[in-house]
């Protein structure tokens, strides 16, 4: 019998016959500590905390939001977090020894599972029009070796730039970079959603969504782990990718709309009607938050060959298992 169902008086009474009691209290749910940007995968977090769907799981959880990739990469190799919902090309980069962190050549970093693919767009202050028109402007990124700063670089050169035609301008994460927009220190940004709805209801203007202009799939945010470090907390990361596909499947019910919206506003600082808007771009079957969390494989392609153009030291990337496990996945969808 737990302690929870003893009345006191029975427990005095026990005492003084000299009756030991041996109390069963529920067992604490484990930690998962988990580092995210502000951005689209932090809403089904935030819902499968309120909603208690990863104590359900069996995990408690607790989420910070990094300022930038390198940080975010520092902090989760050091121990600092056990899972980090971060763009696959981070994750790539530390793993090919060209990250702007300073850590050993291959991390060891791995991802579990898929969030969305990016959702990106080009934001440009009021005044420009198309791509071209940043010929000689700021444009803002998180770094220039990891994140979204290669998608960026392809836009150019499918539009006629290179990257000598913008000054490149490292700011941080989307938060930061979107803030660093509204001050008009850049003229321009990629930010992903609902960062850019923030941005256009402020009166920035879209130029472009990336994914029209890749040519075919883009493999955006994972939950990623150290690969090392990973199995001993197995049982909390399948707790946690349990409870935040409960939380996906949740979200993109419409019954739920009104209680979803409540618990993004007020995270988010976002007005009914752009908030609105990021639902709609979220809970989208094809556009949107991933509802199998399967990582895209032809999108992981994309990121290589991304990576393979751009990245330095120049390295030819095709072995797309040296970045995923599915076995996390797998086992949490049984």
């Amino acid at each position: 019998m737990g302690c929870d169902m003893l009345g006191l008086k029975f427990l005095r009474s026990a005492l003084v016959a000299g009756v030991t009691l041996a109390c069963v209290l529920p067992a604490a749910a484990a930690e998962l500590k988990v580092v995210a940007f502000a951005g689209a995968s932090n809403w089904p977090f935030w819902i499968g905390q309120e909603k208690g769907f990863f104590k359900k799981n069996g995990v408690e959880t607790t989420l910070d939001i990094t300022p930038n990739s390198v940080e975010m990469a520092k902090n989760l190799y050091a121990g600092r977090y056990d899972m980090a919902l971060t763009a696959i090309d981070n994750i790539i980069a530390y793993d090919e020894g060209q990250g702007e962190a300073g850590l050993p050549d291959n991390a060891g970093f791995v991802a579990l599972f898929g969030v969305d693919d990016g959702m990106l767009n080009v934001m440009a202050r009021p005044g420009i029009a198309s791509l071209k028109d940043l010929k000689g402007k700021t444009f803002s990124v998180d770094a220039m070796t990891t994140g979204f700063a290669f998608v960026q670089r392809e836009l150019l050169k499918k539009n006629g730039m290179t990257d000598a035609d913008v000054n490149w301008v490292k700011v941080g994460g989307g938060a930061q970079r979107l803030e660093a927009l509204v001050k008009g220190e850049q003229d321009a940004t990629l930010l992903n959603t609902p960062l850019d709805l923030a941005a256009e209801a402020r009166g920035f203007t879209r130029l472009m969504r990336a994914k029209d202009e890749l040519g075919g799939a883009y493999q955006g945010i994972v939950g990623a782990v150290k690969r090392e470090t990973a199995p001993a907390k197995r049982a909390e990361i399948i707790g946690f990718i349990r409870g935040f596909r409960d939380s996906v499947g949740w979200l993109v019910d419409p019954a739920n709309k009104e209680e979803a919206l409540a618990i993004f506003q007020p995270r988010m600082k976002m007005e009914r009607p752009a908030a609105e808007k990021a639902y709609a771009a979220l809970t989208d079957a094809k556009g949107g938050i991933y509802r199998d969390l399967k990582i895209n494989p032809e999108g992981l392609k994309t990121v290589m060959a991304l990576r393979s153009s751009y990245a330095e030291p120049r390295k030819t990337l095709s072995d797309a298992s040296r970045y995923v496990d599915e076995s996390y996945l797998i086992e949490a969808s049984k």
